[in-house]
């Protein structure tokens, strides 16, 4: 094999050389991501600017380029916290949170890209101590849970605000009482709910027998109304109107007029 021309060689490690430094110099940043750029030889993290966006970029081959998701995220903690009786309480939380685009380099040069690890479970721990010391097991195991969840999201929020982090949610999966006190709570649960629903029968059986009394003495108001109008002359009006319209009908009969009693017509037969 013929040898190579001198000038063939370095035109090879020209193009050797550049291709590294091309493909030091190229990054893509796929979807859902930003870059941190950080200059070797200028002022290190990029902080001051919008980190880099999804797509391809050009850089310098001696600068860097951290990659951080940038989508919504969660994270899970099981803790042990205290009740405001001392009790131990098992709380299994979740957050939803995402860094802050536009400080992200502020993220990564004051807390680095362990930043959950560092800032956002010990604020998540330390809020969730604070809110449930607030409450007793038996509200936490029954009508306190949504108002806890909202509780520590707020305290939370307040603690990794300033630490360019964006928290979107938190959700308590589940609260873990000891056996003994779960036992007692359900039991007292119970029996309330068996003195409501007793409580509901007694309200509701004392409405009846009242509605019963009003009804009663609605209709005895109305007889006495009814008997202290009527007089022998309205009845024998009464009977006479009566008559007439019997004697209109088709069936057959005998009525003798003033041989009843008060003088009213007598009805004797009805074929």
């Amino acid at each position: 094999m013929e040898k190579l021309p001198k000038i063939g060689i370095p035109v090879i490690i020209v193009m050797v050389l550049l291709i590294i430094v091309i493909a030091k110099s190229a990054v893509t940043i796929g979807a859902g991501q930003a870059g941190v750029l950080f200059k070797t030889f200028g002022e290190g993290v990029v902080a001051d600017k919008p980190p880099l966006s999804e797509g391809f970029h050009i850089i310098a081959p001696w600068n860097k380029v951290y990659l951080y998701e940038v989508r919504q995220q969660e994270v899970s903690e099981k803790m042990q916290v205290l009740s405001s009786n001392g009790l131990e309480i098992g709380l299994d939380a979740t957050a939803w949170f995402q860094p802050t685009h536009l400080t992200l380099g502020k993220l990564h040069q004051e807390k680095g890209m362990d930043y959950v690890d560092r800032v956002l479970k010990p604020a998540l721990r330390s809020a969730a101590r604070s809110v449930v010391g607030r409450y007793t097991p038996e509200q936490l195991y029954s009508s306190k849970r949504d108002a806890i969840q909202i509780e520590i999201f707020e305290e939370t929020k307040k603690i990794v605000d300033d630490q360019h982090i964006q928290l979107n949610e938190i959700l308590i999966r589940d609260v873990t009482l000891p056996a003994t006190i779960k036992d007692a709570i359900e039991r007292k649960l119970k029996q309330e709910q068996e003195s409501l629903e007793y409580e509901f029968r007694l309200v509701t059986a004392q409405k009846e027998a009242q509605k019963v009394i009003i009804d009663a003495k609605g209709k005895a108001e109305a007889n006495r109304i009814l008997s202290a109008s009527l007089t022998d002359k309205i009845l024998q009006d009464k009977g006479i109107e009566a008559t007439i319209k019997l004697s209109q009908s088709p069936n057959s009969k005998v009525i003798v007029i003033g041989s009843g009693d008060s003088g009213l017509p007598l009805i004797l037969g009805n074929n």
